[in-house]
């Protein structure tokens, strides 16, 4: 099954990829979805297209490098932040009022790990700056979970309430979402070829690919992760005055180097690091960083030849397309948490699956995008959603739930693991998944501080 599914996914983007052997024993989750499965097949899509990307060159009857994948592994890399230490301590995921809460009329899930985003759920609830969990619990007791949605919504904040899986197949969201490919590949231009960077003799398969990481918060940072582990330069852009999860911000930047861009006044230097980028991945909210000029149109005018990844919690299209959201929102309103709880309350799936899967579905997109210029010419867009990978979870079947394995993982992962020195501390890490005969990946370089390095490309070709 989990083969078919990584063929299946490579002729959804017009890229052959060579077999990917499937290793290992898969653990039991507490979850009856297919979190394993979803895993192995996502590690294993990118896997399978950067060994093909990292042999593009070679004669076509020579045998490419064996590809395989350890399901074990791929689960524990889904997990990843809960695995994550630094000296020895567990890193902070949700703020003290995110969290489920029931209504007059069902659940609701507040997202307030962004101090924005928290103020905005107070300002709904009619609450004041200070308030502590007990009154926003005591504040939703008197409202419908959608009530509360739409209104923390209509204030530019995050929230989702709970439906089943019949009640969100029904939603004008989820129609628009079933009608999209779990990972959109179409070209944006008809420009000529372009070079994809500079290999180098007997490097790694992805040395020479420049990829700009412009998002947050696991999925976008994920994708751009696992690039570097094959060798991609990646230059992570935030700002300094952007909220981060500190811990996150730490375990999805392994490989890469980071520097800070105020877009307010500093657009011009963004666009400097577009003309010289293989790879651009952005997860804001669909059409922001458009406003600005940063489009897919408008950096394949930068850079001809670019490919453009977008991840977005419901899609660019349809009534929820602008709409701010992150995985445990997703998991509300597309019935998982609903099937998950038996219907009476949420409970979410062992891990940020929905993130993970779609940021290495992401990376798996990128690259094929760069195998499709090499081949065609062209600039590129690849687009993916959290609706869309929780529909297509949602389709891989059922499972028998497994005793409930609490908030680590509950199968042995200290085989996986490493550790490093750096500036925050001594981290230890789930190594990346996914393995390349001949090409193991491996991160260079350890997480380095927010804004570190300087707003221009380490390499000086291209």
């Amino acid at each position: 099954m989990t083969e078919k599914l990584i063929e299946s996914l490579g002729e959804e983007v017009g890229v052959d990829l060579p077999d990917v052997r499937i290793t290992g024993v898969e653990p039991r989750l507490p979850s009856v979805f297919r979190v394993a499965t979803a895993a192995a097949v996502s590690v294993g899509a990118v896997t399978a297209a950067v060994a093909r990307y990292g042999t593009r060159h070679e004669a076509p009857e020579r045998t490419p490098p064996e590809v395989s994948v350890d399901v074990r592994h791929a689960v524990a890399a889904f997990m990843s932040e809960r695995c994550f230490r630094i000296d020895g301590e567990k890193i902070g995921l949700w703020a003290p009022l995110s969290g489920d809460y029931r209504t007059s009329g069902g659940w609701v899930r507040l997202h307030c790990n962004f101090d924005h985003h928290r103020e905005a759920v107070l300002r709904a609830l009619g609450l004041p700056p200070d308030a502590d969990r007990d009154a926003v619990s005591r504040a939703c007791e008197s409202r419908t979970s959608v009530e509360i949605e739409d209104a923390v919504i209509r204030e530019g904040g995050c929230a989702a309430a709970m439906r089943s899986r019949k009640e969100w197949l029904a939603h004008p969201q989820a129609e628009t979402v079933a009608g999209t490919p779990l990972v959109a590949l179409s070209r944006l231009d008809s420009a000529g070829p372009s070079p994809v960077g500079t290999a180098r003799a007997g490097g790694r398969p992805l040395d020479g690919v420049r990829v700009l990481d412009l998002s947050r918060v696991i999925a976008g940072p994920v994708a751009a992760r696992i690039l570097a582990a094959h060798g991609a330069e990646v230059l992570r852009v935030g700002a300094g005055h952007l909220p981060e999860v500190p811990g996150l911000v730490v375990e999805t930047a392994f490989g890469k180097r980071s520097c800070h861009i105020d877009l307010r006044a500093e657009a011009d230097t963004l666009r400097e690091l577009v003309r010289r980028a293989d790879v651009v991945i952005q997860a804001y909210r669909p059409g922001s960083l458009a406003e600005r000029g940063f489009g897919p149109e408008g950096l394949a005018g930068l850079r001809p030849g670019v490919v453009c990844v977008e991840l977005s919690a419901y899609g660019s299209r349809g009534p929820w397309g602008r709409r701010r959201g992150f995985d445990s929102l997703v998991q509300m309103v597309s019935g998982i948490a609903h099937e998950g709880g038996d219907g009476t309350r949420p409970s979410s799936l062992p891990c940020q699956a929905l993130d993970h899967a779609t940021g290495y579905l992401a990376a798996f997109g990128a690259v094929a995008g760069l195998l499709r210029r090499g081949g065609e010419g062209g600039s590129w867009r690849v687009e993916l959603s959290l609706a869309r990978t929780a529909r297509w979870l949602d389709g891989l079947g059922r499972t028998d739930r497994a005793e409930s394995a609490g908030g680590d993982p509950g199968f042995g992962v200290g085989d996986l693991l490493e550790s490093v020195d750096s500036a925050f501390g001594r981290l230890t890490y789930v190594r990346p998944p996914g393995r390349i005969d001949g090409a193991e990946p491996y991160w260079a370089s350890p997480p380095p501080r927010p804004g570190e390095h300087p707003a221009e490309w380490a390499t000086a070709t291209g």
